[in-house]
């Protein structure tokens, strides 16, 4: 298939299909990246952040495998640049973390719970992907560029950790990335696997599953979608995604670009990308489990004080968010599985900051 335009259509597909799949499994294993740091600070239960600790390993491993195939290149991605945003990526996942325990769940669990028919969880997306949008191109994308993304390292290789490793020890690149990709993936599953109470259908099934989903994103995106060079502009070209890089699931810029595309609709040059099909398919596979097992039900505000917990959280994820280039999955699944060192700030931030909100939340009550 050799016309941009289909394959376009190819990779929204694919998104949407992989995004169905996420959000039916998502909710079929009651998959939460907050759920997993409030179990873990208010119970000591941590299975539910061995299965988001699972869901990274496999992504982990399944991307190192298609780089290691030669299928796609994590130096083409968002996350990898030799620019280490490290303020961007400490702030923004810290008041990602602070938004989520706030509004009751991340991007992916807040599309979840729409699918279900959770109407606070509507109104958090719309107001996070209002934030997103005023975060990339409006009054806080101002304040972004000037005061926050300047702090930054500039290294001598590309920020993932097998790039640094080729630079200092002089391995080759693709010895770096097969090694580490490994150490890390298989790290994670002895931590994983360390408890047997983990072991359930539901824990497995949802780790293997969105992680697997991230690294089909990946190809998607990277592979099918990658076009050595664009007959229009014979130039590189990934078809369909919002960054003109190889992308896969990330929850909170792809909802901005969902609202600028219902607003601008009869604009012939916008088109359904990765990001927003992939969005619209959790949605519609968490409303098909939710049919499917009568659990749908409508759910809204129980007072005005969780209306406005739930807005402040949403606005918080939403510049959060772009700040730090992605959510608990955008990056710390997704950006995680290309090593970069950013990501892993990210990840570790976000939990930092949902940590601290529920330790405050708690001590109120």
């Amino acid at each position: 298939m050799t016309d941009s335009t289909q394959l376009a259509a190819l990779v929204a597909w694919g998104a949407f299909a992989l995004g169905f799949v996420f959000g039916l499994v998502g909710n079929m294993s009651n998959f939460c990246t907050m759920g997993a740091v409030s179990d873990v600070v208010n119970m000591g239960d941590w299975n539910r952040m061995r299965m988001w600790l699972l869901a990274m390993a496999v992504a982990v491993l399944g991307t190192g495998a298609l780089q290691a195939l030669g299928l796609v290149d994590v130096a083409k991605t968002i996350y990898t640049g030799r620019n280490l945003l490290w303020l961007s990526h400490a702030a923004g996942g810290l008041a990602f973390g602070v938004g989520m325990t706030l509004a009751s769940g991340c991007g992916a669990k807040s599309l979840i719970r729409a699918g279900a028919g959770n109407l606070k969880s509507l109104v958090v997306l719309i107001v996070m992907g209002i934030a997103a949008y005023a975060t990339l191109r409006g009054v806080l994308g101002v304040f972004r560029v000037w005061a926050i993304d300047p702090v930054a390292i500039r290294l001598e290789a590309n920020q993932d950790l097998p790039s640094l490793a080729s630079a200092a020890f002089g391995w080759s690149r693709a010895q770096a990335a097969a090694v580490l990709a490994a150490l890390v993936g298989f790290g994670l599953l002895g931590f994983v696997f360390g408890r047997r109470e983990f072991l359930t259908s539901s824990n497995l099934l949802g780790g293997i599953v969105i992680g697997l989903t991230v690294t089909g994103g990946f190809y998607l995106s990277g592979h099918v979608g990658y076009l050595a060079e664009d007959p229009a502009t014979l130039e590189e070209r990934f078809v369909a995604t919002n960054t003109g890089r190889m992308e896969s699931l990330s929850f909170v810029a792809p909802q901005a670009f969902l609202l600028e595309l219902l607003m601008f609709w009869s604009d012939k040059s916008r088109i359904v990308t990765f990001g927003i099909a992939a969005i619209l398919g959790i949605c519609c596979g968490s409303l098909a489990w939710a049919l499917a097992t009568r659990s749908f039900r409508l759910e809204s505000f129980r007072d005005p004080q969780d209306l406005l917990n739930h807005l402040a959280g949403a606005v918080l994820m939403g510049f959060g968010g772009v700040l730090a280039l992605g959510c608990t999955v955008g990056q710390g699944i997704s950006g995680v599985s290309t090593l970069a060192l950013g990501s892993i700030l990210t990840f570790f931030s976000i939990v930092a900051g949902a940590a601290a909100t529920m330790k405050v939340q708690y001590w109120r009550m």
